[in-house]
Order: structure tokens, then sequence, then C-alpha cells
């Protein structure tokens, strides 16, 4: 499959694309090292968002302390700027399992999907740090963009509807995500190019498998819920911003 087809249903999911004065700005050399360091960034906020699911909703105890060995190395190196965290030896720990609440509905598909997710952001997470280690990128820390935040103000505040609206949320980032990548992609060297397109096939997936929970778990219709979120994370993606981030809206001069 082409990326055009890849792309295409989350193309009609997103309220619009990404703007060209974003592409242009994000497109300038000086501002790869930039980029590469907020992407590192954004695959373990993907990852700890799915771990977060599960340690609220679906995980028992043993299986939250589970998770939060699987993070640690990651959350070692980007907030506490651990420069020796071995990430090969901590994605060999990523094989243990998931425990599961029993008294939670659908606690079986939340954790087949999120820990899915988990570990291909993590090894994500990787495939960009080897990328930026090549390139003598080296990580500093940043402040996060107001996309995230800005989404999750549209979270309702009472259950399932909090975690429907979550998982919404999460199909937003997702595709817009791969989205990002596709859009890029064009503009950027042959080896980074490639490694960009490697990330849609699973991209893509991982907005499907947010919204298919979403729809699985919420009692009712959730159609209103996703086209208020996406009206919202529109308005995120064109509205002015003040810096450039992976995922925010084109630079205010």
């Amino acid at each position: 499959m082409n990326d055009s087809a890849l792309i295409a249903p989350l193309l009609q999911f997103l309220h619009c694309r990404t703007p060209r004065s974003w592409l242009d700005e994000a497109a300038r050399p000086e501002n790869l090292p930039l980029l590469l360091i907020d992407h590192l960034t954004c695959e373990l906020k993907a990852a700890q968002t799915a771990a977060w699911l599960l340690r609220k909703y679906a995980a028992d105890k043993p299986g939250s302390e589970t998770l939060n060995h699987w993070l640690l190395p990651y959350e070692n190196f980007i907030y506490r700027e651990c420069p020796d965290s071995d990430f090969i030896e901590a994605h060999r720990s990523l094989g243990n399992r998931i425990t599961r609440r029993a008294e939670c509905p659908r606690a079986d598909d939340l954790i087949d999907k999120m820990v899915l997710l988990i570990k291909e952001e993590l090894h994500h997470f990787y495939q960009v740090w080897e990328i930026m280690q090549s390139r003598g990128v080296a990580y500093h820390k940043i402040t996060a963009s107001r996309y995230a935040r800005g989404l999750l103000r549209e979270v309702t505040t009472h259950e399932p509807d909090t975690l429907v609206d979550k998982l919404i949320c999460g199909a937003y980032i997702e595709a817009r995500s791969c989205e990002r990548f596709a859009a890029l992609a064009p503009y950027l060297d042959p080896e980074l190019a490639k490694f960009y397109r490697s990330l849609l096939r699973s991209e893509a997936r991982h907005y499907q498998d947010y919204l298919t929970l979403a729809r699985q778990i919420s009692p009712g219709d959730i159609s209103a819920r996703i086209r208020k979120i996406g009206e919202t994370e529109a308005a995120l993606i064109t509205g002015p911003d003040t810096e450039l981030r992976f995922h925010s809206g084109p630079l205010s001069h």
C-alpha cells in the first residue's frame, strides 16, 4: 500500500491538513535538530499516555509496576537526562505480561491495543535517538507545545465519557502525527524521509485502535464528541504558535 492510500482514511478523519507555512518552517535545515528532539519526546509521551490509560482503567498493581518499569529508562533519559540509559536492554523487558484487574470491562481489548502501542512508540523512540546520535544532535530539554494540553481541555469529567474522550484525543494525536510524517517527508533528506514514511503504517493503526476502543467502550453514539474534539484539534493546528514543535501551529512572526 502506498503512502496516499495508507493515509487517505485519516485525512477524512482530520478536519484540516498541516498548513503549508508550518511545513516551510519545519523543513528549514536549522530547525531539524529541534524537530528531532521534540519527536523523541513525543514518542515517550505517546507511550506514557497509553500506560496511564492502562494503569487507570485496566492493569492491576503488578501490571502497573511492570508498566512503570518499562518506561523508567526512557523517562530517566528525557526528564533526568541520564546519558547511560540502555535502551536495547530496556526493550528486552517489554515481553513481560501486563496483568489486569478482574472487574474491568473490556480490559483485555484495552491492554492488547495499548501494550502494542507502547512497544512500538518506545521502539520509535530508540530509532529517533539513533538518528540523533548519527547526526550529532544532542538531547536537551525543551518546552512542550500547547497541542496536547489544548486537546485535553475538551475531556468530559464523568465516566465512562472521560475515558471515551481521552481515547478520541489519542486518536487525533496519532492521526495528526501520521499526517505530519507524510507531509514532511518530501522536504527531508532521503534517510530521514524513508524513516518517517516507515512510521506511517503503525501510526495509522494507532489512531484506528484508539477510535475503535472509544466506540466499543461508549454506551452511546460518539459522533458528536469526535466532531467537537476534531474541531478543537484543527484550531490548534491552524492557530498561530510562538515556538516550532512537531504538533504546533504556524509560527506567528
